[in-house]
């Protein structure tokens, strides 16, 4: 029981009874009284605000009740405790009751108002007052300001008739939370008298809309006025340098810290360890962090995300381990470290021994699934989140989207949105790429609008998404018209308009936007880069990353792939070599994804050095197996990519869609019919995966080319999604291998009706009826394909020789070396056929004689390239060619007799895999 010393009036034994009736509700609380009714009055007083602020407004208006003696304070704080959890019309019925109302009262009731979002309801007591001080103009004008209504604001505040440093920090900071920088900056420069708080609104708003050098100058201009920086402004500042990126700015602001007195300061210095964390510098960071004189949870757990950001988990683990008391913080910061590695397992262990987790842990479990593509265990966590914050809304929304559920992201910032709340900026950032993920231009223009009324249109992460979202939608004028308002144009912003105008096909444009960036980085390079290659521009970007090397910008793990990727598509076997060597230098050879491109381009050059590095990656990912798998099948090596696929299952890595694609290709190019069904009936069996388009028709090419042409036929038919014109495709490219001409009429029919300008499909049917003299039959695909304006692709070979492609077409005479080509490839048709060739004249799909049909065949485009190749390397050395479409017959079997007489290893890339030739023999077994 409480005891109550009731000695000198009746509002003590009052107190008394009120608590003495309620005392389960208060058996925890030790209420004692003091001699002087003004300090009973006092507590009682302070006691409503407690419970006003804890939500039991019941028992707050209970004890307000109870006392017999009541002042203006009691009356305001009861009021005051309505408006705080949303009770409006019992805060005016008691209002209106109260009969000594002070300035104070009316005072509260707009500021109640106004914090509930009913701000003309505000102006209009605010209008009633009998009378006014500068409080109650304050008052209206930051609930003005709090309604995202900052016209009214500026038209009180001109009316004000007299301002303090209060009204001009309050309309400051209006200003400065819309992103209206020029207009805060003009009534900065008209405060008489400045505070702290003026200068720290001035450089918070300018770091809030990403102008970061504006930031530090108003701070340098602050200093070298005279004015001693507080701890906020110190953690300002330190945002402005994160922002520039500056490590000397970073040592400058320590320097003035020490001077000041704040080395001590645990929070400043916390505030600096994170500065050096940022900047990527983990040795600085190191030092200071142990010279530090006091540590808080903060400065722990800063090292600790610091070293795990950084791939330091080890010495994340061994810090966390040092912390004398562990504390909810640290916990986090760990659950977070070990999710951001995947090891979602532990980081769930650690998180579900947190006795009481605060809503930070919370959110991090749910950003932690969410990173790991657990977006169901996400959303678990996030429906259990006793207190959400409007940092689980967007970490639950970002998690949607970033997994490909934009819909559900979209539901989400709509379900948060209708709840009265204003999503941040980091909401609003992932709602506009959901939305681009989609093309939902209109919800898209939605989010766009609630931006604007919540003042995040001019942070630079919402302006470079409404970019980024528009490109995708192709609304390239919305595009320049957000480019055009921005107030800060970050180097994130231009280069998010190059990659938009790149993804529109719009070269000249992303250009003339490169040239004209103020400063550029790395991202800007690849973004432009990555246009010319995207444009089928190649040289172009090898130049610009000539130029870009030159400028001293090293390139990132991004740049590298882009560039590793064009390799690969040229078959820049020696380019691809050299950015490796670069790599090398560089120390991003440990990456994993410069590792996968490597492994990529490689192998798509026909070159074996893939295996190599895929055998030296420390880790390898998803991503990894999958290059390497691909890589075998393109390369015909069946049975290494089956080795491989049952390797990745012992390392216990599930495979995904593409890696099942990747080993049933290798079995379809390698004719492994057995397995091919194995794996195809595993992927649904096994794994619960849904065989796609692309899986039927590597089944269906399995079987074709085996010569099970009508298993396969039935295959397509009892397919259990409607087959589109690739699966057809792939019987019709076996009815042309195994010359069945029936069948072959009949599936190109079909085709013609699915796919009527794929130029291949007439030409598969038309190669049909000339490998068996059905001439007639020829011309009408020939005449129907003019007809219906299909023009057939010109088949081109070329060779990467000294850094420079050289391409050739049939009976090409455009190269320098025309004559010395064909009569070298004269002399080696001659010594060919000695040797046992013999031109397979039934591949020369025209009706004329024999001997018009071998010279039709001598000047392929793949001959001459690979004879350039014998002129212009040394001997000994391998030559490699690549050709657009399928190699014929005949210049499979030219080149292998070509391999053994010449003694060179020759590596063709065709339209579908690789040929490795060597003494006379083909990786392909023949079977292709």
């Amino acid at each position: 029981m409480v005891l109550f010393r009731c000695r000198r009036s009746l509002l003590i034994c009052r107190v008394a009874h009120y608590f003495l009736h309620h005392r389960r509700a208060f058996s925890a609380m030790a209420f004692q009284v003091c001699q002087r009714p003004e300090n009973e009055l006092y507590l009682c007083n302070s006691r409503i605000q407690e419970l006003a602020k804890l939500g039991r407004v019941d028992e707050a208006r209970q004890l307000f009740e109870g006392m017999i003696q009541r002042d203006a304070i009691t009356w305001n704080c009861m009021i005051n405790g309505y408006f705080q959890n949303g009770w409006i019309n019992e805060a005016q019925a008691l209002f209106d009751k109260f009969a000594g109302k002070n300035v104070k009262t009316w005072t509260t009731v707009v500021t109640g108002y106004a914090k509930n979002g009913k701000i003309e309801q505000a102006r209009k007591v605010f209008e009633l007052m009998p009378e006014r001080n500068i409080i109650s103009w304050n008052a209206m004008i930051s609930g003005y300001v709090q309604n995202g209504d900052i016209e009214s604001a500026r038209h009180l505040f001109n009316e004000l008739p007299e301002k303090d440093v209060v009204s001009w920090n309050t309309m400051i900071t209006g200003y400065c939370h819309f992103g209206l920088m020029t207009e805060a900056h003009k009534l900065f420069d008209m405060i008489l008298e400045r505070n702290s708080v003026s200068w720290m609104v001035m450089i918070s708003g300018y770091v809030h809309i990403g102008d970061y050098r504006k930031a530090w100058d108003i701070f340098l201009k602050m200093h070298c006025s005279g004015v001693r920086p507080d701890q906020p402004i110190f953690l300002s500042a330190l945002s402005a340098i994160n922002g520039l990126n500056n490590l000397k700015l970073i040592k400058n602001l320590q320097a003035l810290a020490i001077k000041l007195n704040f080395e001590g300061d645990v929070v400043v210095g916390t505030a600096i360890l994170n500065a050096y964390t940022r900047h990527g510098r983990l040795d600085y960071a190191e030092k200071f962090f142990e010279k530090m004189p006091e540590r808080n949870e903060f400065s722990w757990t800063s090292m600790i995300t610091a070293f795990s950001q950084y791939g330091r988990m080890d010495d994340a683990i061994a810090l966390y381990k040092r912390i004398p008391e562990q504390s909810v913080a640290s916990r986090t910061a760990m659950v977070t470290a070990y999710a951001q590695i995947g090891r979602i397992h532990e980081a769930r262990v650690l998180f579900d021994g947190i006795q009481n987790p605060n809503v930070i842990s919370w959110n991090a479990m749910v950003a932690g699934y969410a990173q790991n593509g657990m977006v169901d265990e996400a959303n678990e966590i996030f429906m259990r989140i006793p207190m959400r914050n409007s940092a689980s809304w967007a970490a639950m929304i970002s998690g949607f989207a970033q997994n490909g559920e934009s819909e559900e992201a979209l539901k989400l910032l709509s379900e948060y949105h209708r709840l009265g709340a204003v999503p941040n900026d980091s909401s609003f950032t992932s709602a506009l790429f959901a939305c681009a993920n989609i093309g939902a231009i209109e919800m898209g223009r939605q989010v766009h609008s609630l931006s604007i009324k919540a003042g995040c249109q001019f942070n630079s992460y919402v302006g470079n998404g409404l970019i980024s979202m528009y490109a995708k939608c192709r609304k390239m004028e919305d595009v320049s018209h957000v480019f055009s308002k921005m107030r800060v144009r970050d180097t994130v912003s231009w280069n998010s308009l190059i990659t938009g105008f790149s993804q529109n096909e719009m070269l000249d444009a992303a250009r003339s936007t490169f040239d004209k960036m103020p400063k550029r980085d790395v991202v800007s390079w690849t973004a432009i880069i990555s246009a010319y290659v995207q444009a089928g521009f190649e040289d172009v970007a090898f130049e610009l990353f000539i130029d870009m090397l030159a400028g001293g910008t090293k390139p990132n793990a991004s740049s590298l792939s882009t560039l590793l990727s064009t390799c690969a598509s040229l078959a820049a076997t020696k380019l691809g070599k050299q950015i490796h060597a670069l790599i090398f230098k560089l120390g991003l050879d440990s990456d994993n994804f410069v590792g996968n491109a490597l492994i990529t381009m490689y192998l798509k050059c026909g070159c074996l050095d893939g295996f190599w590095v895929f055998e030296e990656m420390p880790e390898r990912d998803i991503v990894t197996w999958n290059s390497i798998l691909g890589g075998c099948a393109k390369n015909g090596f069946g049975r290494e990519a089956i080795k491989i696929f049952e390797q990745m299952k012992t390392k216990s890595i599930f495979p995904d869609s593409s890696s099942f694609l990747g080993v049933l290709c290798a079995c379809s190019h390698a004719g492994l019919i057995n397995e091919g069904w194995h794996y195809f009936n595993s992927m649904s069996q096994d794994y619960g995966i849904m065989p796609l388009e692309c899986h039927y028709a590597c089944m269906v090419d399995l079987l074709g080319r085996a010569g099970h042409l009508y298993e396969a036929e039935a295959f397509i038919e009892n397919m259990p999604i409607e087959p589109d014109s690739v699966v057809w495709a792939a019987l019709l490219g076996a009815c042309k291998i195994h010359k069945n001409v029936d069948l072959g009429q009949k599936v190109a029919e079909r085709i013609f009706q699915m796919d009527p300008q794929n130029s291949g499909n007439y030409i598969l049917l038309s190669n049909i009826y000339a490998s068996l003299g059905m001439w007639g039959e020829v011309g009408e695909i020939r005449k129907l394909m003019k007809d219906r304006g299909v023009t057939k692709e010109p088949g081109i070979s070329w060779i990467e020789i000294k850094n420079k492609l050289h391409s050739f077409r049939t009976e090409d005479k455009t190269n320098d070396q025309t004559e010395v080509i064909y009569s070298m490839l004269k002399e080696l048709y001659g010594r060919l056929r000695e040797t046992g060739y013999t031109p397979d004249t039934n591949l020369v799909l025209h009706d004329v004689e024999e001997e018009q049909k071998e010279n039709a065949l001598l000047y392929h485009s793949e001959k001459l390239a690979i004879v350039y190749g014998l002129l212009n390397t040394p001997n000994g050395i391998p030559i490699q060619i690549m050709k657009n479409l399928r190699t014929c017959g005949d210049c499979h079997t030219f080149t292998k007799y070509l391999s053994k007489i010449t003694q060179r290893e020759i590596v063709m890339r065709d339209g579908s895999r690789f040929h490795h030739f060597k003494d006379g023999s083909c990786s392909c077994g023949d079977y292709w």
